[in-house]
């Protein structure tokens, strides 16, 4: 996760930061991602079921719950591991959340066990009375997807109408004093609407977006070609990185974030360096502290059905279940090879990834990503839009991966 906004307009600073020791207990959650004891930040699935049917969905919802689920009272003993756990923030995903009859009593539970609770939702179910339970629960931020403007927003969530359910669910959160943002997930049929979304925000009073790239998992995989071409991706950071300076020049301080590609980072970075070295080289040190890619260390999923993953995306890989051990033992067990090398991955990665030179502020990317498109969690991120000469490789670079025979294509996002 880049923070756009922290890190181009000034909002943070390495001295903020150190300020609060760099301790995830002490930290403000806005800062929680430069932490020096990163504690994982946990995704909790819920449930399956969904009265939407998004094509790009990392879970695979349905219409129904899984029979498997997490019962509430095992929902509050998984709570409470992961609080006494020290797991700054617990966020209710799905599916979608709000189907789940028990989402605002565990809400509350959690928040009552000192947990910062956040809702990852369509928006289209957050009626005036939900909106009420959302704030009575203590839910402290609320994020709708919303993948483009009406008609494309509608076509990839199945249902027309979406759209405008949505704006009236953040509206609803407003009305209560709820803080709610937009997420927003990149892909060919709408990265040319991100200025309308920006104009969405404004016309809302909307103060949060983040914009996620596309990763291949659940029906995402079945969506690759949805993907930018990598020329694509970098414009599209590029002017994500303008649309939010101008935002702050009109006096609207919205926080912007990308998320799932941490190459952002870097090249926010390189264009910072020509405009203001000094600023550029605060950037880089908080993006040092952010430590790039944090799968398997300060990012974990647990699905509905208790299953701990090393992050929302690799459903297909479980470490334990939080049924029969608890989170808390699950997380550091290093005796599972995949979560000991995410934990120590730069001896591991492969090809661009293992030489670049930024990669103590990307950590490899998605791996995630890499494994879809390579069949090889070690792969280089195929994602990755930065140059050969922006990363550090060169001729002599390019022939030593040649002989190790890890030279790969990248030309399918060209």
């Amino acid at each position: 996760m880049i923070g756009v906004s922290k890190l181009l307009c000034n909002l943070v600073t390495p001295h903020d930061v150190h300020r609060y020791g760099r301790l995830s207990g002490s930290l403000p959650s806005n800062m929680l991602q430069f932490s020096a004891d990163k504690k994982p930040i946990v995704v909790w699935n819920m449930t399956r079921a969904c009265n939407l049917a998004c094509v790009h969905c990392y879970a695979s919802a349905g219409c129904a719950p899984d029979p498997d689920e997490l019962s509430t009272k095992e929902a509050m003993a998984f709570i409470d591991d992961i609080a006494a756990f020290g797991a700054p923030t617990l966020l209710f995903s799905g599916g979608e959340p709000l189907v789940r009859p028990d989402l605002f009593e565990l809400g509350a539970y959690a928040k009552s066990r000192g947990l910062r609770t956040v809702i990852s939702t369509n928006g289209t179910l957050i009626n005036e009375a939900a909106a009420k339970k959302i704030k009575d629960a203590g839910f402290s931020y609320v994020g709708v997807s919303l993948d483009g403007l009406r008609e494309t927003n509608d076509k990839f969530r199945g249902l027309a109408g979406a759209f405008d359910s949505a704006l009236e669910g953040i509206g609803n959160c407003r009305r209560q004093g709820v803080k709610v943002g937009l997420r927003f997930t990149i892909n060919k049929s709408n990265f040319r609407q991100i200025p309308d979304i920006f104009d969405i925000m404004a016309e809302n009073e909307i103060p949060r977006i983040c914009f996620y790239h596309l990763v291949y998992s659940g029906r995402g995989t079945g969506i690759i070609d949805h993907s930018l071409t990598l020329v694509e991706s970098r414009e599209t950071a590029g002017l994500i990185f303008d649309k939010t300076v101008e935002s702050f020049k009109n006096g609207r301080m919205i926080e912007v974030l990308t998320v799932d590609n941490h190459c952002d980072g870097v090249y926010l970075y390189l264009r910072a360096l020509k405009d203001d070295p000094a600023r550029a080289a605060e950037i880089y040190t908080l993006l040092e502290y952010n430590g790039g890619n944090n799968s398997g260390i300060a990012i974990s999923c647990v699905d509905q059905a208790g299953n701990v993953h090393p992050d929302q995306f690799w459903r297909h890989y479980s470490f334990g279940n939080v049924k029969e051990r608890p989170f808390s033992k699950i997380w550091p067990d290093v005796s599972d090879e995949l979560m000991a090398w995410l934990k120590n991955r730069k001896p591991y990665l492969k090809g661009r990834c293992g030489i670049c030179k930024y990669l103590n502020i990307c950590n490899g990317n998605f791996r995630v990503r890499a494994e879809a498109v390579f069949n090889d969690a070690w792969a280089p991120d195929p994602a990755c839009y930065l140059t050969d000469g922006e990363i550090g490789l060169g001729e002599t670079g390019l022939k030593e991966l040649e002989k190790k025979g890890q030279r790969y294509d990248f030309n399918w996002l060209k």
